[in-house]
């Protein structure tokens, strides 16, 4: 998908999860009330450091999907996390927009998983339907 299509997705998703950290930053306690009861439970350290440490991975995240770098290890931080978000949160009228980024990350780390760890997969229909 090395083309423009793969641009505007990789530059897409970068802003968005550039942006969502930048908005964390500003209000960690507001952020952290998207999160349910049961998981924040199960929290060992305050929720404001919890949703600080998502902010820098949010722009890290961000970071390395804009500058072209790394780019298959940033989309798949950022589809497990979006799992996460997901799963902490739940889906709701807010969250749902987590599903697209979730879908954008995971169709950049398919699309730009190094050749060499391709080989390594067994399954030659894998090998097929990546490479299409």
């Amino acid at each position: 998908m090395k083309k423009t299509s793969f641009h505007i997705l990789r530059v897409g998703t970068a802003v968005t999860f550039l942006w969502i950290g930048v908005l964390i930053i500003k209000q960690p306690e507001a952020w952290s009330g998207y999160i349910q009861p049961w998981a924040a439970k199960l929290l060992t350290v305050p929720i404001k450091e919890v949703m600080l440490g998502t902010a820098v991975l949010d722009i890290l995240i961000g970071f390395l999907l804009l500058t072209d770098t790394l780019v298959w290890l940033a989309a798949l931080l950022g589809a497990l996390h979006m799992v996460v978000v997901l799963t902490v949160s739940g889906i709701t009228d807010i969250t749902v927009r987590d599903i697209a980024i979730f879908a954008a990350s995971a169709a950049l780390f398919i699309d730009c998983l190094p050749e060499n760890f391709l080989k390594t997969i067994p399954l030659k229909k894998s090998k097929k339907i990546i490479n299409q």
